[in-house]
């Protein structure tokens, strides 16, 4: 299965120092039956896309929570066993969990298909979005806007080979 984690710069340096993504349980997205239903699509590219948003939303949200961290969202997308990762069938339909799964043991780096991440132009709407983002979650809709407008720069791609370059750790 395929999971989508929501990272920092900083974490995903320490995930290249440790070769550990993560050790479960930790939170991830994925296509899951909520995201198929609420997102009514069969297209498993659109699907994988509207995990990877909930997941870059995700790391806006440790942006927030990380003052220090260099202002670019990062998701990295990896593969997991089957069963590894389940959805709370609760929050199935939640909003706020749509596509959120928890996954359960240690994700090794070596299992990334690739990484996400915001390029550097984006850094200005992403502190901005990153400063807004409790008003926006408490309902203010100018808050909303600014926090909608990182999502208006799309991730990057980058091959696994490149994280070091990426976390500044390359040669």
């Amino acid at each position: 299965m395929r999971v989508y984690v929501p990272l920092t710069l900083p974490r995903l340096a320490d995930a290249y120092k440790t070769g550990e993504l993560g050790t479960g349980p930790f939170v991830a997205y994925a296509v899951t039956p909520g995201l198929r239903e609420w997102y009514l699509s069969d297209d498993i590219e659109e699907l994988e896309y509207a995990a990877l948003n909930r997941a870059a939303l995700a790391s806006l949200r440790l942006l927030a929570a990380d003052p220090d961290a260099e202002r670019r969202r990062v998701v990295v997308a990896a593969d997991v066993p089957d069963g590894a990762a389940v959805a709370d069938p609760d929050r199935a339909l939640d909003p706020a969990a749509l596509g959120e799964v928890r996954v359960s043991g240690t994700v090794r780096l070596a299992r990334a298909a690739a990484v996400h991440a915001d390029s550097g132009d984006a850094e200005e709407d992403v502190a901005a979005a990153a400063g807004a983002l409790a008003a926006a979650d408490a309902g203010d809709d100018d808050a909303q806007f600014v926090v909608d407008g990182a999502e208006d720069h799309e991730l990057l791609w980058y091959a696994t080979q490149e994280i070091p370059n990426l976390v500044g750790l390359g040669a």
